[in-house]
């Protein structure tokens, strides 16, 4: 398959691959247990596109729990008390 093909007959392979795909799932829906099926994969795609978006979500709160420590780090160090000698009494 060479990349200069016409657009026109990849079109045509997309709508006929298309077609393909929705009489396929037409099929599986006729089968005993067809339609359960589909129900189940259907529930499953909308599962997995929640969990995608979850996951997105974590990179944000790492970068907030980095810049979170790095925070607490500097107000440690700011606090920490500085130990100075006990005073000796004068002999």
């Amino acid at each position: 398959m060479t990349t200069t093909e016409n657009p026109k007959t990849e079109k045509d392979f997309v709508t006929r691959l298309a077609d393909a795909g929705e009489e396929a799932l037409q099929r599986i829906s006729d089968l005993p247990g067809g339609q359960k099926a589909l129900g189940a994969f259907n529930d499953l795609r909308n599962r997995v596109d929640e969990l995608a978006k979850k996951v997105r979500g974590i990179d944000a709160l790492e970068l907030r729990v980095a810049q979170l420590e790095k925070d607490l780090a500097t107000l440690k160090k700011a606090k920490a008390p500085t130990r100075t000698e006990p005073k000796k009494p004068a002999a």
